[in-house]
């Protein structure tokens, strides 16, 4: 399997999930009002996820650690689930960095 972007429709909008080839998320979009939106944040992930600059580690209320994926404007275009260490979380940004760029997309929110 290869790494792959999942549009989705939620009961609010769209949002996508980058998922490794062994089928683990490895990042999540905010949920956003219209479909072309999230294609877009889509493309921002391609275009920002090869530079490990882009990424912030931060840790949640409970202490676990996470990462930010930021674009070049400021904004955060996604997240990572919560990791139970620094060395997943890392390993998680380096997935990131791995299959961001040229995951394919599986546009599961297709209207008909």
């Amino acid at each position: 399997m290869a790494a792959k972007y999942e549009l989705k429709k939620t009961k609010s909008g769209f949002n996508f999930n980058l998922k490794a080839p062994n089928g683990k998320y490895i990042l999540t979009s905010e949920v956003y009002v219209e479909k072309r939106s999230a294609l877009k944040g889509i493309e921002s992930v391609q275009k920002n996820s090869a530079g490990e600059r882009q990424y912030e580690v931060r840790k949640s209320k409970k202490e676990e650690p996470y990462f930010v994926l930021i674009a070049k404007n400021g904004e955060i275009i996604g997240k990572s689930e919560m990791y139970k260490t620094m060395k997943g979380c890392r390993n998680g940004i380096a997935s990131c960095i791995k299959f961001g760029p040229g995951a394919r997309l599986e546009d599961l929110a297709i209207q008909e």
